[in-house]
């Protein structure tokens, strides 16, 4: 059993070192002893490569990282922080332009943790109100199909050539962005290292850019 008296709950953000927020960084200085789930314990490590390291498993990650932190603290005089990161909406948001100036809301499509009718409900929601969306775990092997189920869902209140954007490995080594339509996006071969951006009515192409203005004459 490891002994602490101060445990971090760090939001490492993309994972690159230049976007990591400052307070994160010199949190994961501190500490002794970094756990997480596997992709991103090797996001970490070539930073900080002389810590020990504890590594969760995909389907355990949830529920493993949150046991490890009951195990430790339980009991026991702990502080606990939680720092949080740069969100894979913004950082991916700024790699395509600016998507997300106006409301929007935030839906993974796993349904690893959440009912895919509760996430049929949210999509449907979101894409009768006219809010931009950010997708999280759009596909994986098992969910190969799912990126598309939910554009059939937004196409039910969208145009087909509503302005849609992905991006992959924001911050990491091969980060690559492309624009297109939601009608395009229903085929775009997603995995789990791809972030979705879907537009609403105001949406538009500017320069090459996803860009959602908020009623400004010059835009």
């Amino acid at each position: 059993m490891l002994a602490l008296n101060k445990l971090y709950v760090v939001g490492i953000g993309p994972g690159a070192a230049d976007q990591m927020t400052v307070r994160a960084m010199r949190a994961l200085e501190k500490c002794d002893v970094i756990a997480g789930y596997g992709v991103y314990v090797e996001l970490v490590k070539p930073l900080l490569p002389d810590k020990e390291y504890l590594v969760t498993p995909m389907h355990a990650g949830v529920y493993g990282m949150a046991g490890l932190i009951y195990e430790l603290s339980e009991g026991k005089d702990v502080e606990i922080e939680v720092i949080p990161g740069v969100t894979a909406a913004l950082s991916g948001g700024a790699v395509l332009g600016a998507p997300l100036t106006h409301d929007f809301a935030v839906i993974s499509l796993s349904d690893l943790l959440t009912p895919w009718d509760k996430i049929e409900k949210r999509l449907e929601c979101a894409a009768e109100a006219d809010l931009c969306m950010a997708i999280y775990n759009p596909a994986s092997h098992r969910r190969a199909d799912y990126l598309r189920q939910a554009c059939q869902i937004v196409l039910r209140h969208a145009s087909p050539e509503t302005v849609c954007g992905v991006v992959r490995n924001i911050g990491r080594e091969g980060e690559s962005m492309q624009v297109m339509t939601l009608k395009e996006l229903a085929d775009y071969p997603a995995d789990m290292f791809t972030t979705v951006f879907i537009g609403n009515r105001q949406t538009k192409i500017i320069g090459g850019r996803m860009v959602t203005p908020r009623g400004y004459r010059d835009v």
